[in-house]
């Protein structure tokens, strides 16, 4: 009999850029699990896909285009959110962007670096917002998930903007943490190391790159979405009711080598 703790029956989730990648990797395993589960996507034709592969695991599954660093979006998209599942239960904000042409940090214009925070900070902060105020204001708390990246511990050249984001949603974890324990709410970072998927094309397509990463990985594998599904139905469900304040390094053991 499978433990019912991580059952997610009757749970509701909303995860943001749930249309590739990690989150689709989560957003498909929360649905597996029996969640009701809303994705948020800036692109409709990757919203309608993704909500194909989501829906084939039976639940109810909804896709709203949202462009997360736009607090006018994110307010209309949450209430929508509301309306088609009745409530929110778990939040992951998981839509991120990654740097752009790669300019050194004396060259790196004043746009790309607010480009990058706008989505992966400002992005996470009106997502979050919006949930813990729904959160709040009836019982039960919730549970909110911020995909953060390995990149927040590392020193990446070229990429401070990327890593500043991801540093300071860890930092917002751990106060979310704090200031919302009372109301039963917790919140927690998830730390991604080198994960197969649209953000990392680019640089996996690379052979330096390759030739000088993968040796360090002890699991001697790239990460998939899907190595994330696990965690997230945890993070979700009430067999992590006390656990909150944490950053959950999922990298196979790149960081530690």
């Amino acid at each position: 009999m499978a433990y019912k703790g991580m059952d997610l029956t009757g749970k509701c989730v909303l995860v943001t850029g749930g249309n590739s990648g990690i989150g689709l990797g989560m957003a498909e395993a929360l649905a597996e699990a029996g969640a009701a589960v809303c994705i948020w996507g800036t692109k409709a034709e990757k919203n309608r896909k993704a909500l194909d592969a989501i829906a084939r695991h039976g639940g109810k599954a909804h896709a709203l285009v949202c462009d997360v660093s736009q607090e006018s979006q994110v307010e209309a998209a949450f209430a929508e959110t509301l309306k088609l599942l009745g409530r929110v239960d778990a939040c992951f904000a998981n839509a991120g962007v990654s740097s752009g042409r790669g300019a050194a940090f004396h060259e790196m214009d004043t746009a790309e670096w607010r480009r990058v925070l706008g989505v992966n900070l400002d992005g996470a902060f009106f997502t979050f917002r919006a949930a813990v105020r729904h959160m709040v204001s009836r019982p039960g708390g919730g549970s909110l998930v911020g995909t953060a990246s390995l990149a927040a511990l590392s020193g990446p050249a070229k990429n401070q903007h990327y890593a500043a984001t991801k540093g300071g949603l860890i930092s917002m974890m751990r106060g979310l943490a704090v200031e919302y324990a009372r109301h039963g709410i917790r919140a927690n970072a998830v730390l991604p190391g080198w994960i197969e998927s649209d953000m990392t094309a680019r640089a996996f397509a690379w052979d330096k790159f390759r030739d000088a990463v993968m040796p360090r990985i002890p699991m001697r594998r790239w990460g998939k979405p899907q190595d994330f599904g696990g965690l997230a139905v945890y993070l979700a469900s009430d067999a992590s009711a006390y656990h909150t304040g944490d950053q959950m390094l999922i990298d196979g053991g790149y960081w530690v080598f």
